[in-house]
């Protein structure tokens, strides 16, 4: 479960977003996930720019309200990938045993991605919860909107097959 943090509510600072159905989604994955007794790991963004809704130590930076309980691993991180945090998300797992995981998050096309293309590279079985990410709309270099849905798109487009196998929440929740 990467940053879902409250600073990822600030539609001022972000824009528009896609899929409202993304928070619900994340709660049911951990709800089943514990149930299970999985093993569920928690991934923070700490920004290191002052004036984002994510910088260390503000109430942005906090999880939403859809993220309970303890995780078995906490990890914080400055940068895209959930792989290059502390505590070591690789050494972590590879200790645990685990070889397959499950990504959910915000955003779709920034830390989900970058960490499912990572994950993919790194050996493990990767399943990306499409519909329990979500992101905002971007400008293209060109200056032109590129929205949110589209992005998500791109993101399973760019997964499908090579890094991960894409899914939808319900898919793992049969499981």
């Amino acid at each position: 479960m990467i940053d879902v943090q409250k600073g990822f509510n600030d539609s001022g600072f972000w824009g528009p977003r896609d899929n409202p159905a993304c928070e619900t989604n994340i709660e049911a994955l951990i709800a089943h996930w514990r149930n299970k007794a999985w093993p569920v790991v928690f991934v923070q963004h700490e920004s290191e720019n002052p004036e984002s809704p994510l910088a260390k130590g503000s109430p942005g930076g906090e999880f939403k309200d859809c993220v309970t309980g303890t995780p078995d691993l906490l990890v914080r991180k400055s940068v895209n990938s959930s792989f290059y945090g502390s505590p070591d998300l690789d050494t972590w797992l590879r200790a645990e045993g685990t070889r397959q995981v499950v990504i959910c998050g915000i955003t779709t096309n920034h830390c989900c991605e970058t960490t499912a293309r990572m994950a993919g590279n790194l050996g493990y079985e990767t399943y990306f919860a499409i519909d329990a990410t979500h992101t905002f709309d971007r400008k293209s270099p060109e200056g032109t909107n590129v929205p949110a849905a589209t992005l998500s798109m791109i993101t399973a487009t760019n997964l499908a097959g090579e890094f991960a196998t894409v899914v939808n929440s319900q898919t793992l929740l049969d499981t």
